[in-house]
């Protein structure tokens, strides 16, 4: 019997009689074809995200555990806090000369810290040179950031012919001297914050390049790495989402570190003159009182203690950072 309709359901005819291969074949609809959705997969990113922010989670309280880097970070947001409210505290001009030369701090209440040779408020120039130097420290790590990971970035990836003349090119910068280069750089062009700013960052930025170059030497050769390159990534995928986040642990304690020697690097330059003259900061405060320093030692020690706190405050957090970032720590995390 090849063909049984016993009745009809809802007008429809039901066949009971079997279906053939091939009329099963026509009657089922096409599969979907497969397809490669690697990471976007909903749950490899749910996996993926939740360990990101656990190992996030085990960072963070082991760098609220060192109190050492709580210290300094309570020491930097005090600095940065009183750089945002200098125009509020202080809207003068801080060059302004306001009452009588050499009030010592205590003596008048109007003046905490006391003024300078020229009757300038000694705190009015601390809180205003705190501006400059973390406005300085902070712009000249980040160009030398973005110019160092974006060299040794390539070096390291591609390797080669490539890596050999941009190892040479870095090789040039590191045969000179930083701060002899610093200087040159500033007394050739004007000496402006931007100035400052910018040859900081070009003495800066080959330590960086070759951290990076280093670190994408050894990632580039892992497992996941190639899986990347076996699944048709491009170059700039790897770079960006394969390697440079597991690169960045050391490039972040740097970073610290950094900060603070751009900080030295432009209070060195404005104690020998080299700064912006129309702004103030701490190290043309200590030139200034250079001269008077036997007589008016606090002229030279308040920002000079501004400096110390600050640089030790970086330092701290870098070594927080770097207790936090280290794969060596992972077992006590």
């Amino acid at each position: 019997m090849n063909s049984q309709k016993l009745g009809t359901l809802a007008g429809q005819a039901i066949d009971f009689a079997p279906q053939t291969k091939v009329e099963r074949d026509q009657a089922a609809p096409e599969a979907p074809k497969p397809r490669w959705t690697h990471i976007h997969a909903p749950d490899v990113r749910a996996s993926v995200s939740g360990t990101a922010w656990r190992g996030m989670r085990r960072e963070l309280k082991v760098f609220l555990g060192n109190y050492n880097a709580l210290f300094g970070t309570g020491i930097l947001l005090l600095v940065a806090l009183s750089a945002l409210l200098a125009p509020l505290v202080f809207p003068g001009d801080p060059l302004e000369m306001v009452a009588r030369p050499f009030l010592w701090p205590g003596q008048n209440p109007a003046y905490p810290l006391g003024t300078d040779s020229m009757g300038r408020n000694v705190l009015a120039g601390i809180v205003h040179g705190a501006r400059i130097s973390l406005t300085v420290g902070l712009a000249a790590t980040a160009l030398g950031l973005t110019v160092g990971i974006a060299m040794g970035a390539v070096a390291g990836y591609f390797g080669g012919l490539i890596d050999d003349v941009l190892v040479k090119f870095i090789e040039i910068f590191q045969t000179i001297p930083s701060f002899v280069l610093l200087v040159v750089l500033v007394a050739i062009a004007q000496p402006t914050t931007g100035t400052v700013t910018i040859a900081i960052a070009i003495v800066s930025w080959p330590t960086v390049a070759r951290l990076t170059r280093a670190e994408f030497r050894a990632i580039r050769e892992k497992d996941y790495v190639q899986a990347a390159r076996s699944l048709g990534f491009g170059h700039a995928r790897i770079i960006f989402r394969e390697i440079l986040p597991n690169a960045l642990p050391p490039l972040i304690v740097t970073s610290s570190v950094m900060v603070a020697s751009a900080i030295l690097m432009e209070s060195a330059l404005s104690f020998m003159g080299l700064g912006d003259p129309n702004r103030v900061s701490w190290g043309s405060m200590i030139g200034a009182g250079r001269d008077v320093i036997r007589t008016a030692w606090y002229l030279t020690a308040l920002p000079g203690l501004a400096i110390v706190f600050t640089v030790l405050s970086l330092n701290l957090i870098g070594d927080g950072l770097n207790d936090a970032l280290n794969p060596r720590f992972s077992e006590d995390r």
